[in-house]
């Protein structure tokens, strides 16, 4: 048994390293994006499904509650919460919908929407990209290295250089928790 933890952590330390190591500075980017909108009055919408939705719940109550620092609280809105919303969409149009439904009815122009998607290729979570750029958010997505459509629908993306769903979502979940980190400091320690 330990042979196999042991591989699933090189696993993960791999991935991890590679990511950062190809991806770090549009890390760096995406915090410092983020802080600046914050500063000046906006939000942070999060969508994803599954495992990714969990990690977008997280990242939020991250931004809302606190990371690392004792600050106010920081405006992020999971997408994947309110499930008289989400059924009353998917039920009267379509799943497809659930998210850009929403993007529309909360995001201004200027706000960030995060989509998260391992295979890169979630319906709703592309349909939510798409609308957030055209009512003029900035997207970001987080994907595996599978996740090619996604490209024509984020600002910036950050893929995980791996096919292995539970890799893909560590490494996100990494992702998110620098990014908070990084805004924290960004905006509360200058």
């Amino acid at each position: 048994m330990t042979d196999l933890l042991t591989k699933f952590a090189q696993q993960l330390t791999s991935v991890l390293d590679e990511t950062i190591k190809e991806q770090g500075d549009l890390v760096y980017e995406i915090a410092m994006q983020i802080s600046g909108r914050l500063n000046s009055g906006g939000k942070l919408l999060l969508c994803g499904n599954g495992g990714s939705a969990a990690d977008c719940q997280h990242i939020a109550a991250e931004f809302v509650n606190r990371f690392r620092l004792e600050r106010r609280a920081l405006p992020a809105i999971a997408l994947t919460t309110d499930t008289s919303v989400l059924t009353s969409i998917a039920n009267d149009f379509s799943f497809s919908q659930v998210f850009e439904r929403q993007v529309e009815a909360l995001g201004d122009p200027g706000d960030f929407l995060l989509g998260i998607s391992t295979s890169g290729n979630s319906e709703n979570v592309l349909n939510a990209l798409k609308k957030a750029q055209d009512q003029g958010m900035k997207t970001i997505g987080f994907t595996g290295s599978q996740g090619n459509a996604m490209s024509a629908c984020c600002d910036y993306l950050v893929k995980v250089h791996s096919r292995e769903t539970p890799r893909i979502q560590e490494v996100h979940i990494f992702l998110g928790h620098v990014i908070c980190d990084l805004v924290e400091r960004m905006v509360f320690e200058k």
